[in-house]
């Protein structure tokens, strides 16, 4: 499955170069996938707007990748309930068995792995 033609949040994206939250999120717009940033602290990164919530998004999100502790993804999980958004990407340490379950409780797809290595865009 390509999500290139998806909308894409990620969720929990950093300044901080050597965190995945930077890595993943500045290596989606160098590929051009069609990615919008959450983090409530930044206003923009390197040119792109990052939004304070999902829910200020003017998009309809497809996807949603956490790269956020445990216990923020369960707040993420409500939130994408909440918007109708039905896949959420776990990244590694990310999840949580209570997000997962809350997840798939709403009906949510779920997937616990990297997207990056999943997706061939990280070799």
């Amino acid at each position: 499955m390509s999500f290139k033609d998806k909308t894409i949040a990620v969720v929990g994206v950093s300044e901080n170069k050597n965190k995945y939250g930077y890595k993943i999120f500045t290596s989606l717009v160098e590929n051009d996938y069609d990615v919008y940033g959450v983090n409530p602290k930044l206003a923009s990164l390197n040119g792109e707007k990052i939004y304070h919530s999902l829910s200020e998004i003017p998009k309809k999100i497809d996807l949603v990748i956490t790269v956020v502790p445990p216990a923020v993804s369960e707040e993420i999980v409500d939130e994408c309930h909440k918007l109708g958004i039905n896949h959420i990407w776990f990244q590694p340490g990310s999840e949580s068995e209570e997000a997962v379950k809350k997840a798939k409780g709403y009906g949510i797809e779920t997937t616990e792995a990297c997207f990056m290595v999943q997706n061939n865009i990280w070799k």
